[in-house]
């Protein structure tokens, strides 16, 4: 790898942090040059943080209960997150809908990983949609946040087969082994200064990125 000055993260959870994992794996191995700063979850009990506290990093947890609002609980969570100063906020598996305000805030440098081929399935239960809807391939997608649900400009997907005798469990098993791999990529091409927001449009190498990347999958 080329020498790249490491991307500060703050990671928002909100479960088991499967994704944040993958990312301080990638780290570790130095295939990733990014440094996580904080991992914040909404749930005092999201298992995801015992990734981090093993890993020596701040955890914080800020439960909505504690809010009036989801307008008063997104400027608290922006004032931890601020606390850190990073290039990169990154959702992995983050179960809140953010408020405009919020999202503006961090407008380019908010991301999300989503585990569909979007615009397809946005919202939850994608695996039980793809099936119900017959679909031959499923997958993952990276893209930038924006005020509409799942509905940022998309930077790169992973397909995967949809095979006979598929049920939720083992589609989304395959999906997810996908998602490691495509999160740690798609934040290494932001460190890296390959993928840009810039006016509203995502650029790859400074030319417009007109569909989203594709990582190839093994067979």
């Amino acid at each position: 790898m080329s020498e790249t000055t490491p991307i500060a993260l703050v990671v928002l959870i909100s479960g088991r942090g499967s994704n944040l994992k993958a990312i301080l794996d990638a780290i570790e191995r130095g295939e990733l040059p990014a440094v996580v700063r904080a991992v914040i979850s909404n749930r005092t009990d999201a298992a995801g943080l015992d990734h981090a506290r093993r890993a020596g990093i701040d955890t914080l947890a800020l439960d909505a209960a504690d809010y009036d609002d989801a307008e008063s609980y997104d400027r608290a969570l922006a004032g931890l997150i601020d606390r850190f100063d990073p290039g990169l906020v990154v959702l992995a598996g983050f179960m809140r809908i953010l408020t405009p305000a919020f999202v503006d805030h961090y407008r380019g440098r908010l991301i999300n990983i989503h585990p569909s081929l979007l615009p397809r399935y946005r919202g939850l239960h994608t695996h039980r949609r793809a099936l119900e809807d017959g679909a031959d391939e499923h997958g993952a997608s990276v893209h930038f946040v924006t005020e509409e649900l799942d509905g940022g400009p998309l930077i790169v997907q992973a397909r995967v087969p949809v095979l006979p005798g598929d049920d939720e469990q083992t589609l989304a098993a395959r999906v997810l082994e996908q998602e490691h791999r495509l999160y740690p990529q798609a934040i290494r091409w932001l460190a890296e200064g390959r993928v840009r927001w810039e006016d509203g449009r995502v650029l790859f190498d400074g030319e417009p990125l007109e569909h989203p990347l594709q990582l190839d999958v093994a067979p």
